[in-house]
């Protein structure tokens, strides 16, 4: 059975010491940040997510959630129970607006809980997260009705939300939805149509459920231009804020997936359920879009929770198998054989882990404080350059947070053998729930091209030059350090290789768009090498100056000084592989026709 213990030395690290959250005390939201703050929602996080979620995961995995006949679907053992306590405590509500009941706390803050509750359960996770984006969408674009009826009751958790995107016909191309929305004479509309892979469709942890559907009004535009997007209850709302009728939005299946049995995913049917527009008609694809940039940042922490969980399992495991001996001689020579974490290929494959995830963790927080600082950064200047960040990065920490998770799930099953092939030892199913994310909410060639198509290009490329120069900046004055000099170089060696990248798009994509399509997976993964490596030179500027002052958890700040030289050595380099893969072109890649695709 699986075990996991949330990382909190690491997380308060991250916090207090890398972005120094209470540094910001002088901006809203942060008035009350303190590392007493931190300290302690870090450990209560970490304490309810480990005690009361995890030992959830493996049943619900195996027991899943159940369709009846009247449409109505239950979640596995002891969710609903878990649910309640969740909500009690208030950790869905962390960095929602406080105006309508929520904590009003930093993004980073709510980053933490998300990752502590995707690593202890995540088919648990995604029936409070999903309602994240149908907040922010409402918030954003709601009319003050909608968001004083709806809001107060989805923050504090007692209705939940989804998000209504995909038909069985169209996925990311969702100019081909076919749901419709009629206009009746209350102002309200007719929503009828099918959506597909709808998670959280329904449950029994709320009594109600806010479905945000994407659907065309009658002569709205072809294309993306003519959607719209509604507020469509499960159960409607009287005038008084109390529950009326059902409506006329039900379940129809469950589907059956590789992973994530203990979240519903569901087909959903409207059949002339009542829904309201949110937002201006066929504005809607804006509105979703606020929706999917929170939903794919909370994907690449999902991946970053997987990893976490697995890569805690196969260190203890080994430290405690016993097969062969060390190759410099017997680590433990009164035993009949030595732990197999004496192994370099067993080390190779941890390392990897560890390297990677206090990574990611430091970048998808980083992430969230931009997040904040977008809107209340006190210049205008420091919010767009916060903005244009967070934009540059967004397709990053979701799709190269999402490749490296899946690939540490599969190192991690790998270092226990034949036993993380069976599913007692949980192995299996990190594997199988690591696969989802590097799917939904834009596939990660979706992210890549939406880098490489719409970020970079942007604003003249105003985005991606701020990056570069935050880049050089750090590198060139880590340089003379002999601690960091050659972790700062090989970081700037790798940010070269960025600027060369990019510089070969300008060059050739306008002539042939097929090289752009062909390199930009490869480029998602440069600049994720080159994101991850600038937290890991700050990281190791930090661990290098508290060792010289005497700091009393040596051990901690020298494994990091340790990891980052890892990092720069073993997969800084691969940026120059893939940058050599982009200039390859798209001439072999696209030469062949279809019909040669075929086996004869």
């Amino acid at each position: 059975m699986p075990s996991y213990q949330a990382p909190v030395r690491d997380m308060r690290f991250v916090i207090n010491e890398l972005l120094e959250l209470s540094s910001h005390a002088d901006l809203p939201g942060f008035e009350s940040v303190s590392p007493d703050l931190v300290d302690t929602l870090v450990e209560e996080a970490g304490k309810f997510t480990s005690e009361v979620l995890a030992p959830l995961n493996a049943t619900g995995d195996r027991e899943g959630c159940t369709r009846h006949a009247d449409g109505s679907v239950t979640t596995p053992a002891g969710f609903k129970e878990a649910y309640a306590r969740f909500r009690e405590a208030g950790w869905g509500s962390i960095s929602m607006p406080a105006e309508y009941g929520g904590q009003g706390l930093p993004h980073p803050f709510a980053f933490v809980v998300e990752e502590f509750v995707d690593s202890a359960n995540i088919g648990f996770g995604l029936f409070p997260f999903l309602a994240v984006g149908a907040v922010a969408a409402i918030y954003a674009a709601g009319t003050e009705e909608q968001k004083q009826t709806y809001l107060p009751r989805m923050i504090s958790g007692e209705w939940l939300g989804t998000m209504n995107l995909t038909e069985p016909h169209c996925g990311t191309d969702l100019g081909l939805i076919r749901t419709k929305a009629e206009p009746l004479d209350d102002g309200s509309y007719a929503i009828s149509g099918t959506k597909i892979f709808i998670s959280s469709g329904e449950h029994d942890l709320t009594e109600n459920i806010i479905h945000l559907v994407l659907a065309k009004t009658p002569g709205a535009p072809e294309g993306t231009k003519g959607i719209s997007l509604f507020l469509v209850p499960k159960v409607l709302v009287n005038a008084d804020g109390s529950l009326g009728e059902r409506n006329a939005v039900s379940c129809g299946s469950l589907e059956e997936k590789m992973g994530l049995h203990g979240s519903a995913t569901c087909v959903m049917n409207y059949d002339g359920a009542k829904g309201w527009m949110v937002g201006e008609e066929n504005k809607g694809l804006a509105a979703m879009f606020v929706m999917m940039n929170a939903a794919r940042l909370g994907v690449g922490i999902q991946g970053l929770g997987l990893a976490e969980v697995a890569y805690q399992n196969a260190v203890a495991y080994a430290r405690e198998r016993r097969q062969g001996r060390a190759l410099t001689g017997p680590a433990e020579p009164d035993e009949k054989a030595d732990p197999i974490i004496v192994h370099p290929d067993v080390r190779r494959m941890l390392m990897d882990a560890k390297a990677l995830t206090e990574g990611l963790r430091a970048l998808a927080l980083w992430s969230g404080l931009l997040v904040e600082l977008s809107h209340k950064a006190k210049t205008e200047e420091e919010r767009r350059a916060a903005d244009d960040l967070v934009g540059l990065l967004t397709p990053v920490v979701k799709g190269y947070t999402t490749e490296r998770a899946f690939e540490i799930t599969v190192n991690m099953q790998q270092v226990f053998g034949g036993h993380g092939y069976i599913r007692e030892w949980g192995m299996e199913q990190f594997v199988r729930d690591a696969r989802i994310p590097m799917i939904y909410e834009g596939t990660n060639g979706v992210q890549a091209m939406d880098l490489c198509g719409r970020k970079l290009p942007k604003h003249g490329g105003r985005a991606v030059q701020a990056f570069f120069k935050l880049v050089d900046g750090e590198v060139a004055a880590a340089m003379d350090d002999p601690q960091l000099g050659d972790l700062a170089a090989r970081l700037g060696k790798a940010v070269g290789e960025q600027k060369a990248a990019t510089m070969w798009f300008l060059q050739n994509a306008m002539t042939n768009p097929n090289n752009l399509g062909a390199g930009a997976f490869h480029y998602m993964n440069i600049m994720g090498i080159v994101a991850v490596g600038l937290m890991w030179l700050r990281m190791a500027r930090i661990a290098a100056a508290k060792l010289a002052e005497g700091a009393d958890d040596k051990a901690f700040y020298e494994a990091k000084l340790t990891t980052a030289r890892y990092f720069a050595e073993r997969m800084m380099p691969d940026a120059g592989a893939l940058r050599r893969k982009i200039e390859g072109g798209a001439e072999a890649m696209m030469a062949l026709p279809p019909e040669l695709f075929e086996r004869s």
